[in-house]
């Protein structure tokens, strides 16, 4: 009989456990950029040979023939700097042009599988984005600017918009 017990209590204890979550889409989200025509901007336009350098990092990539990218931000500090480069490829071409974004961070709880992410606020002040030249000036290839919104809490949209 304490046999038959016993074995009742384990089954119980076990079958009311919670399944292990898997953790899927929600980690902490990349920056979204998408690259649009400056003579006609509602028509995305491809970036060539474009390497992407954070300030302190390695090289994060060379996108050719794309026109969106998605790029970490730093869950330690409230600036990232980037080095774009455009037509890295030439020796005669490339152009280099400077970003630095602004934010404020939050760590949100998602699941016990998950952990927690980091969601970002693009600061309005003083700059939420500064553009700079390299250190030698070759004139910038971004033309303008566009902030489609401020708050980055998915990958799902686009957050930025460069007109060059």
């Amino acid at each position: 009989m304490k046999k038959i017990v016993l074995l009742l209590l384990l089954t119980i204890t076990f079958s009311s456990c919670e399944k292990d979550d898997i953790c899927t889409d929600e980690t902490t989200p990349r920056l979204v950029l998408e690259f649009y025509d400056i003579s006609n901007p509602s028509n995305f336009k491809n970036v060539l040979n474009l390497k992407v350098t954070g300030e302190g990092q390695t090289e994060l990539g060379t996108y050719n023939g794309v026109n969106k990218v998605e790029l970490p931000l730093d869950i330690t500090n409230d600036i990232t700097k980037y080095s774009l480069i455009l037509n890295s490829a030439s020796s005669t071409g490339a152009n280099e042009d400077f970003l630095q974004f602004n934010y404020t961070r939050q760590n949100v709880f998602v699941s016990r599988a998950c952990g927690y992410k980091t969601i970002f606020e693009l600061n309005a002040t003083p700059n939420v984005v500064i553009k700079t030249d390299s250190t030698t000036p070759d004139g910038f290839w971004i033309q303008d600017i566009n902030i489609v919104t401020t708050n980055i809490e998915t990958e799902n949209e686009t957050h930025i918009k460069i007109y060059f």
